[in-house]
């Protein structure tokens, strides 16, 4: 990206991306958030914020297909226009128990939000936006005794911990092809899941990957 103009920075995700707090089931301030975090760092860019809580990769969900990453991003891209870079971090919701999702099939529902993103801002803006995938943080080994074991079973910590190569591998296939310019970045390499849930990150955790995000894009 050049430095001639503000940039558009959208970040794409579920409820680590909005904020929730485990402590509380509510949202941290926007100050906590890391979106919010990276927007300090990244004083006259715009960062957009556009997490939220079941948002999938893979899945459309019976009761609130809304939620379904893929079917929201059309409309959530062509709202942003033009957008210079995105940070794409999704899976996590996939893994409950109750989708059967492999971690192949997750990484196939991130291949197809890849292609989207390279084909319709092709279309709607005449330029493709970097983007920065990243694997979500580990689901944690309390899981099944924490407040989403409903959701959440043993075997899902297993499966989180696959996501990553296979997130990398398509990051690099993207950026290879020329398709589009696509960076990786595994956060359970920076932070964990809280002790309190298991699923969603505390105000710490918040502010590493900030900062880990913030060293994996270039704004220059």
């Amino acid at each position: 990206m050049g430095t001639d103009s503000k940039k558009t920075i959208l970040c794409y995700g579920d409820s680590n991306t909005y904020g929730y707090d485990p402590a509380t089931g509510l949202r941290y301030p926007e100050q906590v958030r890391w979106p919010g975090v990276l927007r300090g760092m990244l004083p006259g860019h715009y960062v957009i914020e556009e997490g939220c809580n079941g948002r999938t990769a893979s899945v459309t969900p019976e009761d609130e297909p809304w939620k379904d990453g893929r079917s929201y991003l059309k409309a959530c891209l062509n709202s942003h226009k033009p957008i210079d870079l995105i940070i794409l971090m999704l899976g996590s919701n996939d893994l409950k128990k109750f989708f059967h999702r492999t971690p192949e099939e997750i990484a196939a529902g991130i291949r197809e939000i890849l292609q989207t993103i390279a084909e319709f801002t092709q279309e709607k803006q005449g330029s493709k936006p970097e983007v920065l995938l990243v694997s979500p943080p580990l689901i944690g080994r309390g899981i099944e005794t924490s407040a989403f074991a409903d959701s959440f079973d043993a075997d899902a910590v297993g499966r989180s911990e696959k996501l990553a190569a296979l997130y990398e591998k398509e990051a690099k296939a993207f950026a290879c092809s020329g398709v589009l310019k696509c960076g990786f970045l595994n956060a359970a390499d920076v932070i964990q899941p809280s002790d309190i849930d298991s699923l969603h990150l505390m105000p710490d955790a918040h502010v590493r990957l900030a900062k880990a995000i913030y060293e994996a894009i270039d704004i220059s």
